[in-house]
């Protein structure tokens, strides 16, 4: 058994935490929209460009394999100190990176700063459950989710910007000034309680869910790609997660402070909201993915400005999460929000689904709209009922959970979705009768491409990709469809204030937070 001593925080510099907090996840969002734009220039630099893809995925390996272990490390250590410590690892890989000098020394880095990356997000929403009551985290979660969104939309912008102006270098060294603001304003001006932890670090629970986690990313990223999905790397990848996650179960059923609870999934709603941020992350990334792939191949939109029409997307999503966070502050129950974004998620994937040749822009906008909102309701409202299902010592574990799930949803969602897509695009068109060469398919599928063909090609490639996109579309749409099954089953308070007689702020239907529900 564990012992935790804990003083109360201070009520005063709440604002000044939040803007700290804000900056800190500023840098892990704007880091991973901004070197998007700068990747052929690194490739034109530094050359390697067979490996070229894990300068993205070992930021994203260790970022999920880190989070839920930061996210323990928090409870049992006190979270000012871990939230310092991944800031320092995050600023110390940033660095790195804007000064490597090769390939492998730059994926090297990433992984450094991914690992770092993976304690921004957890401590940040983790710390917010600490400092704020349950009566007025849905307005301050909407405000940070906010300044995401807004820095997702100008990620891109400003990553061309520096490429073109300052070099790719400083895509990276960027992060630097930004960092040390927030870490001055997190080590002078933020005050939590105190924590001292009695019982032993479950090290090889760590361990082994790093483990786990690293094997489904990296089957992701590499099935159907780098090696088919029956070739013996994939099959040994499965059934080592397989063996690793039965190890994991019973190690932690066993540790005194286990890195992952297993108690806290008994919460039936706390369950739930981990299942439909698995289903968020997998329809966020498969869906914007081939949103701007349909934008560019049917409606012969450049890549510029196929990220510009996906602006209704994270528009209504940065507005829906600041107005859902005041609904909530003033009563708005967390079942509704999280019904009514499954309804609107998968109503638009639906809609979506019909989409052909013929869809305009601003209809497809108005679908695009519909999902930023039902995409905004959801994120909101699914952290925030991991937050209350769970005890104040384990909103660490709650918060890293609840993003580690969207993570884990949106590396199956792209891997599964690109398989699909692909299969759907090579029977259309085989059944047109267009030969396709080796590799050469995806390059086509650009509206450069597209124009360099005859009309009769060009008319195939495009209905294939209609095919293509519309089975995603419908097999994300039926994904939603288990979300909103799972959203009614939710029993959840309402975070406004509390009637005479009614249960405390905190409280589920009358079952105080941190107790598990029926």
């Amino acid at each position: 058994m564990s012992a935790q001593v804990r003083t109360a925080p201070p009520q005063g510099g709440i604002r000044a935490a939040i803007v700290a907090l804000i900056l800190a996840m500023m840098l892990a969002t704007l880091d991973n929209m901004i070197i998007g734009t700068a990747i052929p220039t690194i490739v034109g630099d530094l050359g390697g460009i067979d490996d070229l893809s894990w300068v993205v995925t070992s930021y994203t390996l260790t970022t999920a394999a880190s989070t839920p272990i930061w996210g323990k490390l928090g409870d049992m250590y006190g979270r000012k100190g871990v939230f310092l410590a991944s800031i320092v690892v995050f600023l110390i890989g940033s660095v790195l990176s804007g000064l490597a000098q090769d390939l492998p020394q730059l994926i090297a880095f990433r992984a450094l700063q991914g690992l770092g990356g993976g304690g921004l997000m957890v401590s940040a929403f983790a710390i917010m459950g600490e400092l704020i009551p349950p009566t007025s985290r849905a307005k301050y979660q909407g405000i940070m989710s906010a300044a995401m969104g807004l820095t997702m939309i100008a990620g891109p912008l400003v990553g061309g910007l520096i490429t073109d102006h300052a070099g790719w270098r400083w895509c990276f060294l960027i992060n630097v000034p930004i960092g040390i603001a927030g870490l001055a304003m997190v080590a002078v001006g933020m005050h939590l309680p105190k924590h001292r932890a009695q019982g032993r670090a479950d090290y090889l629970g760590a361990v082994l869910l790093a483990s786990a986690i690293s094997g489904v990313v990296l089957m992701s990223a590499w099935g159907g790609t780098r090696y088919a999905w029956q070739s013996p790397v994939i099959i040994g990848l499965l059934l080592a997660i397989v063996l690793t996650v039965t190890l994991l179960l019973l190690v932690e059923r066993r540790a005194a402070e286990p890195v992952l609870p297993l108690g806290i999934f008994r919460d039936r709603t706390f369950a739930l909201a981990t299942l439909i941020g698995l289903v968020v992350g997998f329809v966020m990334f498969a869906a914007l993915t081939f949103l701007s792939l349909f934008q560019q191949t049917v409606q012969s939109a450049s890549a510029t400005n196929s990220g510009l029409l996906l602006l209704p997307v994270l528009l209504s999503m940065v507005v829906i999460n600041v107005v859902v966070g005041q609904l909530i502050t003033r009563g708005l129950g967390l079942r509704t929000v999280v019904l009514l974004g499954s309804a609107l998620m998968a109503a638009s994937l639906l809609l979506m689904a019909t989409m052909g040749t013929g869809t305009t822009r601003a209809t497809a906008a108005g679908y695009m709209l519909l999902l930023g909102a039902g995409m905004g309701c959801l994120i909101q409202g699914t952290l925030l009922l991991s937050l209350d299902s769970v005890a104040p010592k384990d909103l660490g574990v709650a918060s890293s959970t609840a993003t580690l799930s969207r993570t884990v949803g949106g590396t199956i969602g792209v891997a599964l979705s690109g398989a699909l897509f692909a299969h759907e695009i090579a029977q259309s068109l085989a059944h047109a009768g267009v030969a396709v060469a080796a590799g050469a398919g995806q390059a086509q599928l650009t509206a450069a491409g597209l124009a360099r063909m005859g009309e009769a090609a060009r008319t195939a490639y495009q209905h294939a990709v209609v095919d293509g996109a519309r089975a995603v579309f419908l097999l994300s749409g039926l994904l939603s469809l288990t979300a909103l099954l799972a959203s009614w089953f939710v029993r959840a308070r309402g975070a406004g204030p509390a009637a005479p007689g009614a249960p405390a702020p905190g409280d589920r239907d009358g079952v105080p937070s941190g107790t598990p529900a029926a």
